[in-house]
C-alpha cells in the first residue's frame, strides 16, 4: 500500500489533475453530497493549474459540451422552466469533466490504466461490503431477499440501497470486473475478484445488464483472449451456435411468450411501483401497448411499463409536434402525467411511498432525449455512442469496449444521463477512454 501511494503521488506530480480524477471516479458510488465535493476538487485543481493549459479540439470530447449546450438553451422552449433550470446542476458534469479535458490533457497511457485500476479494486471493496451486509441481515431476518437487487422506498431490504439502484451498479461492477477479467497476467487475487464481481452482478439482478454482461464474457472469451486469436472462424460458429441454442430453450422461450401474451404472477422484470396488492392486473406487454384504456387495479412491470412509455412517447410528439425541439430538459413530466389521466392508470395514494405511474421518467435514455431535447438532441447521444464503440474497436480496448456496449444496451430500460450519478460515470470514463494520447492504446497488462 505504501508503493501504491507513493507510486500515486509520483503521478500527480507529472499531472496535477490525475488524484482529483481519480478521487471523482472511484466516489461515483457514494453519496450525491461526496459526488459534488469530488467534482468540485476537480474543476478547482484544474482552474489552480490554468498555466498548463493548452487546448486541444477533439471532437470526442465536444459532443457531450454541444448536449448540455442544448441542455441549457432548451431553457428558453421548456414548458417547465423550473425543473429545466434545477436539472441543469446534475448535468453540469456534461460540461465540466470534457471541457476540463480538452484544455488540460496531460493523461498518459500509464495514468489511464492506474485509474481504472483503482476504480476497480474500489468496486471490489464496495461488493464486498454489501455482501458481508447481506450475510449479516440474512443470519438476523432470514429473508433471502437482502441477497437480490436493491430495497425500497420503505424497505431498506436487497443487496444495495434503492437510492444506490441495483441496475446503475450492475454496471458500475461490471466494467470492474472486465479490468481483471481481461488481465493478460491474472493472478490468484485476479481470478478471485472476477468471481467474487461476477457473483456480485448476478445477486444484483439487472436482467438487461446480466444478459449483455455474459454476452460480452462470450465475446472475450471467443474473441479477444489469447487462445481466441488462433480460432477465430471456429468460435464465431460456437458462439453462433450458443446463442440460438440460449433462445432456443422451451423455458426461455415459454417465459419470453407469456411475457408478451398474457398477465402472470411472476414476470421477467420488477414491478414499476412498490407493495403491489394480491389480486391485482399484471399488464401483460401486448397489453401495455394496445389497451385504449387502464384500470388503477392494473399493474406494470418493467418491460411493459417500458412499452407503455415508448408508445405514449410516440403520441406525445406526434400531438404535440415536438419533434424538433422536445418538450425542455426534464420537463416531459407534466406531459407524461396528461397521458397517465388519461389512461387512467394508477396514480399512488398519498399514504403510500410510491406516488404513482404518472412519476416516472421514461426509462429509455434515447428516448427520455428525443422527448425533452428533441431530434438533434437524440442525434447527439447516437453520436457519442458510435464515437465511443468506433474508438474502442479502433484501439483494441477491451474494458473501454465493455463499457461502451453496456452503456448502448442500459439506455434501452433506463434514462441514465438524467441521473447526477449515472451522468457523472458515463462522462467520466467517456472522457478518460476517449482522450486522445500519444500511445492511444489502453492495454490491461498488469
Amino acid at each position: 500500500m505504501k508503493n501504491v501511494f507513493q507510486n500515486l503521488i509520483k503521478e500527480n506530480a507529472t499531472n496535477s489533475l490525475f488524484l482529483p480524477f481519480l478521487l471523482l471516479v472511484i466516489t461515483i458510488p457514494l453519496g450525491f453530497a461526496i459526488n459534488n465535493i469530488a467534482l468540485g476538487i476537480f474543476v478547482l485543481i484544474a482552474i489552480l493549474n490554468y498555466k498548463n493549459f493548452k487546448v486541444s479540439f477533439q471532437k470526442e470530447l465536444l459532443l457531450p459540451v454541444f448536449l448540455f449546450g442544448l441542455m441549457s438553451i432548451s431553457v428558453f422552449w421548456s414548458i417547465d422552466k423550473d425543473s429545466t433550470i434545477k436539472a441543469l446542476s446534475k448535468e453540469i458534469s456534461l460540461l465540466l469533466i470534457p471541457v476540463i479535458f480538452l484544455f488540460y490533457n496531460k493523461f498518459t497511457h500509464f495514468q489511464k490504466l492506474k485509474t481504472v485500476t483503482i476504480y476497480s479494486y474500489s468496486i471490489v471493496a464496495l461488493a464486498l461490503f454489501f455482501i458481508v451486509k447481506a450475510v449479516i441481515r440474512f443470519a438476523i431476518t432470514h429473508d433471502k431477499k437482502v441477497f437480490f437487487y436493491h430495497g425500497s422506498n420503505d424497505v431498506d431490504y436487497g443487496l444495495v440501497p434503492k437510492l444506490l439502484n441495483a441496475i446503475h451498479v450492475s454496471v458500475f461492477a461490471a466494467v470492474a470486473f472486465f479490468y481483471f477479467f481481461s488481465k493478460k497476467a491474472k493472478t490468484k487475487l485476479d481470478y478471485l475478484f472476477s468471481i467474487l464481481l461476477f457473483v456480485f452482478i448476478i445477486l444484483l439482478s439487472s436482467k438487461n445488464v446480466v444478459l449483455v454482461f455474459i454476452l460480452l464474457v462470450l465475446i472475450y472469451i471467443f474473441f479477444y483472449s489469447n487462445a481466441a486469436y488462433k480460432m477465430r472462424l471456429r468460435n464465431l460458429i460456437i458462439l453462433g451456435f450458443i446463442l440460438v441454442g440460449l433462445f432456443s430453450i422451451g423455458r426461455i422461450k415459454n417465459r419470453f411468450q407469456l411475457e408478451f401474451q398474457k398477465n402472470t404472477e411472476k414476470s421477467i422484470s420488477t414491478n414499476i411501483v412498490e407493495g403491489v396488492p394480491a389480486g391485482v392486473h399484471k399488464v401483460s406487454i401486448i397489453e401495455a401497448w394496445t389497451n385504449p384504456v387502464f384500470t388503477p387495479n392494473d399493474y406494470f412491470n418493467g418491460t411493459a411499463f417500458r412499452v407503455y412509455q415508448f408508445r405514449i412517447f410516440g403520441e406525445l410528439m406526434n400531438e404535440n409536434n415536438a419533434y424538433l425541439k422536445g418538450f425542455g430538459l426534464n420537463a416531459s413530466y407534466p406531459k407524461i402525467k396528461e397521458k397517465a389521466e388519461q389512461y387512467n392508470l394508477y396514480m399512488g395514494n398519498p399514504n403510500d411511498s410510491d406516488s404513482g405511474y404518472q412519476t416516472k421518467n421514461f426509462h429509455n435514455q434515447y428516448i427520455q432525449n428525443f422527448a425533452e431535447l428533441g431530434v438533434i438532441g437524440f442525434l447527439l447521444l447516437i453520436i457519442m455512442l458510435f464515437v465511443n464503440v468506433k474508438n474502442a474497436i479502433k484501439n483494441k480496448d477491451f474494458i473501454h469496449f465493455a463499457f461502451a456496449i453496456l452503456m448502448i444496451s442500459l439506455f434501452l430500460t433506463e434514462s441514465f444521463l438524467w441521473r447526477q450519478r449515472g451522468v457523472l460515470f458515463f462522462t467520466s470514463l467517456y472522457c478518460l477512454f476517449n482522450t486522445t494520447i500519444e500511445n492511444k492504446i489502453l492495454n490491461n497488462e498488469g
